[in-house]
């Protein structure tokens, strides 16, 4: 089971460990991490369970779909260099240590 550190907005950090499989978001959703709305549930509709990856796990991920990269245009925080949709992140037991930053809001 990967085990992974969210970073919330007010700096405060909640790690865990997430079964392989799931996608980010689920796991963030599944353990109550503040921040991760995730209002259509992982259909990549929206964009409010956008997340900041660690520059040093960046490369590290597959890469986002074309799909992804357009609705990462609709957030509502800023987006940045590293900026994902947590719905389209699957844990897999390479994903130890991944380290996630929550921005201050998803509207």
């Amino acid at each position: 089971m990967p085990d992974l550190s969210f970073i919330l907005a007010d700096g405060s950090e909640h790690g865990f460990e997430a079964p392989e499989g799931v996608s980010v978001m689920q796991a963030a959703t599944g353990f109550g991490i503040a921040g991760i709305v995730a209002e259509c549930g992982g259909s990549l509709q929206c964009a409010t369970c956008h997340v900041v990856v660690d520059p040093a796990w960046a490369d590290k991920l597959p890469a986002p779909s074309a799909d992804e990269l357009a609705m990462l245009e609709c957030t509502a925080a800023e987006r940045q260099p590293t900026s994902r949709l947590s719905c389209q992140i699957r844990l897999t037991a390479a994903m130890n240590g991944l380290v996630l930053r929550v921005p201050e809001r998803q509207y």
